[in-house]
């Protein structure tokens, strides 16, 4: 049965965005839910349907808000392993390999983290997202490896989706970037936009975007004449826009190794080890990885945190640099 919000703007209320309004009298939904809601017209606005999120309110207004019974997924299950770090009835920390995507998309409806879940627990996740993406709260991209949290039920999805829409979960990756950063620890901030030469990539925007905001640390530099010069990197996000911190470090000249869409064209390397120069052509993905997961749990209300260490692949590579810059 669907549920109906009926809300009056008072004159204390005049002038705020809708999308601000109701996610202020609601503390239940998330903005990005409310945002959606709108988007799919179950707002009403003075009883006229309204689709513009950042419509300002005025004194007097009468919004009527219906949330739909969410939809039951009918994805089709996928047989694949997954890597589950941590579960109870609430949330799944699963340890996401590269190579696969979380949830279905154009050409690929069948063999995603998604489908797996269905595979593994069935109906048992939050289904108050996109019918696609039952249990998702967020993504890191197929190429990535690293902790994601899955919501089982609808309580601890809208939970979660807060603690990211305020910024407070703490995402830390592990990264290995060409050449070195400079100043060797620091903060990235920018606005972060979709590409305007290329839909599928973003950009660093100077006046249009969405504000991101990356601290990194150098943990390691690699230099000598056998290696090319690479440094290992810890980042840890205040903000988690789409690709921010592929973008960044582009932004910064310092590519993240193995990346395939913000890549730079290097020349060919002298003198380098032949059995590194081997494992870096080998390397089908990129060298980025999410390292550590925090939060607070949605049911318990306590800090919770968890870690994953890097895949074979990835520390094959640093035990090699290691080796040869002994």
């Amino acid at each position: 049965m669907n549920r109906i919000i009926n809300l009056l703007v008072k004159t204390e209320e005049n002038n705020q965005r809708i999308d601000v309004f109701i996610n202020n009298k609601e503390k239940s939904l998330s903005r990005t839910r409310i945002k959606n809601l709108i988007l799919k017209k179950n707002l009403k606005l003075n009883n006229q349907i309204l689709i513009s999120p950042s419509k300002k309110v005025s004194t007097g207004d009468q919004l009527s808000l219906e949330i739909p019974e969410p939809k039951l997924a009918s994805l089709k299950p996928y047989k694949f392993k997954l890597d589950i770090i941590y579960e109870d009835k609430d949330i799944i920390i699963i340890n996401k390999p590269a190579g696969i995507v979380i949830h279905p998309g154009a050409g690929n409806y069948d063999n995603t983290i998604v489908n797996a879940l269905m595979n593994y627990c069935g109906g048992n996740l939050s289904n108050i997202g996109d019918e696609l993406r039952p249990g998702i709260v967020h993504r890191i991209d197929k190429d990535t490896s690293g902790l994601i949290v899955i919501a089982k039920n609808n309580f601890a999805h809208e939970n979660l989706s807060i603690q990211f829409n305020k910024h407070s979960i703490k995402r830390v990756y592990q990264l290995l970037i060409w050449g070195k950063l400079r100043p060797r620890t620091g903060t990235i901030k920018t606005l972060i936009k979709r590409s305007t030469k290329n839909r599928q990539l973003m950009e660093v925007g100077s006046t249009k975007g969405k504000i991101a905001i990356t601290n990194y640390k150098t943990l390691e530099v690699f230099e000598n004449n056998k290696t090319p010069t690479l440094s290992l990197v810890e980042c840890k996000l205040e903000t988690g826009r789409t690709h921010q911190i592929r973008v960044h470090m582009s932004y910064k000249g310092n590519n993240i190794l193995g990346d395939k869409k913000y890549k730079k064209k290097f020349k060919k390397f002298k003198n380098i080890d032949s059995k590194l120069e081997n494992l870096l052509l080998k390397l089908d993905r990129q060298f980025l990885h999410a390292k550590t997961l925090g939060f607070t749990h949605p049911l318990s209300g306590e800090k919770v945190e968890f870690s994953s260490f890097l895949p074979q692949e990835l520390e094959n590579i640093l035990k090699m640099l290691r080796k040869l810059n002994k």
